[in-house]
C-alpha cells in the first residue's frame, strides 16, 4: 500500500473520523461520494480545497480497512 500521509486523525475534529489533511472532509464522505457515481473529478469540483491525491488516498485508506477489519455483511 502506498503512504497514506493525507490521511489524519484527531479526537478535536470530526469526533476523530480519518480525515484529509486535518481538514473537516473524512474520509467517509469522499468514499461515499465516488459510491454513489461521483468521478474524482466531480469531488475535486465540488471541493476545490480538495487535490486528486486526497481522493487516492481516501480511497486506499478505505480499501485496507476493509481488509484489515473483518466486516459482516448481508448474505447473498
Amino acid at each position: 500500500m502506498g503512504e497514506l500521509n493525507r490521511i489524519t486523525q484527531n479526537p478535536a475534529v470530526m469526533g476523530g473520523k480519518a480525515c484529509i489533511r486535518g481538514m473537516r472532509v473524512t474520509v467517509g464522505m469522499i468514499v461515499g461520494l465516488i459510491g454513489s457515481g461521483r468521478s474524482v473529478d466531480e469531488v475535486l469540483a465540488a471541493y476545490p480545497y480538495l487535490e486528486r491525491e486526497d481522493v487516492l488516498q481516501a480511497l486506499r485508506y478505505a480499501a485496507w480497512l476493509s481488509e484489515a477489519r473483518e466486516v459482516v455483511l448481508a448474505e447473498a
